[in-house]
Parts: structure tokens; C-alpha cells; sequence
């Protein structure tokens, strides 16, 4: 009894869920490029739009960081990025987004959003829900392990 690729359901794996990822990113790093934004700004400045009460720069690359998982100076090199750009100004100690940096996002995502609903349409609900389920897991559990790992470092 021999199954076939086409009969067999593939297996969620790491190499999976990188490819997935990397696919969809390059669908969104293609539509930012066009309004002249990183994949990284982006995350910055929709982190400093979609709080609730202004961030200072460290808790925005905390933020951001907790996100990507990337390197706490390039993060703060992509907010001055934003300040640069006139997307983030300063205020006191905080970071808020300007009228601009809300235009950029707010077009980014109207432009990206018919291609999401291609790219997610037609997915049953309880496949999404499962699949959900299986990626907040393994988020949590990559997240302990890059802890674990950094604790490592630390000593």
C-alpha cells in the first residue's frame, strides 16, 4: 500500500510554514516598495499606529522586536528612518505616527487587501481555525526556545 504525493496531505512542517511565510512577505514587500516602505517599517509604524497610547522608542523596538525577533539597533535605525520620512515625529519622549505615516499604511493596505482575500480566499473556516490554533503554538514554542537560547548567552 503505497500513497501518492497527490493523495497525501502535506505535513506542516518548519519548511512549510518559512516558505508560506516568505511567499506572502513577498507579496507585501512588493506592494510597500511601490510607497517607497520597507517589511520593517511597515511593522514600526503599524506598531506605532494600532497602540493605544503613544510608545516611546524602546517600547516601540520592544515591540517590533517581540515581532521579528530582529536586532534591537536595526530596529532603531529603521525609526529613525520613519522620523526621517516625516512618518514618525517626536513628541516628548514618545513617538507618534503623522498624518502621512497613516496615508502610507492606509494605502499599503488597501492595495494588499484583494490580494489577501485571493491569497486566504476560499480556505475553509475550520481549516483556518486549526491552522491557527498550530501556529500559535508553534510561535509559543519558538518564542520559549529563542529565550532559552538568549538566557544561554547571557550567562
Amino acid at each position: 500500500m503505497t500513497a501518492t504525493a497527490s493523495t497525501t496531505a502535506p505535513i506542516a512542517d518548519s519548511r512549510a510554514l518559512g516558505l508560506a511565510h516568505y511567499a506572502a512577505r513577498g507579496v507585501l514587500e512588493h506592494v510597500l516598495a511601490r510607497h517607497g516602505a520597507t517589511f520593517q517599517q511597515h511593522v514600526a509604524l503599524r506598531a506605532a499606529i494600532t497602540t493605544d497610547a503613544p510608545r516611546t522608542p524602546d517600547d516601540l523596538i520592544a515591540q517590533v522586536q517581540g515581532s521579528l525577533k530582529a536586532d534591537p539597533a536595526d530596529i532603531r535605525a529603521t525609526l529613525d528612518e520613519l522620523l526621517a520620512k516625516q512618518l514618525l515625529i517626536t513628541d516628548g519622549t514618545h513617538l507618534r505616527p503623522t498624518d502621512a505615516g497613516r496615508e502610507l499604511l492606509a494605502a499599503a493596505g488597501a492595495e494588499i487587501a484583494p490580494v489577501t482575500a485571493r491569497i486566504w480566499g476560499g480556505i475553509p473556516a475550520e481549516d483556518l481555525a486549526a491552522a491557527g490554533r498550530v501556529l500559535a503554538l508553534v510561535t509559543e514554542r519558538a518564542d520559549t526556545e529563542l529565550a532559552a537560547l538568549t538566557d544561554d548567552l547571557k550567562r
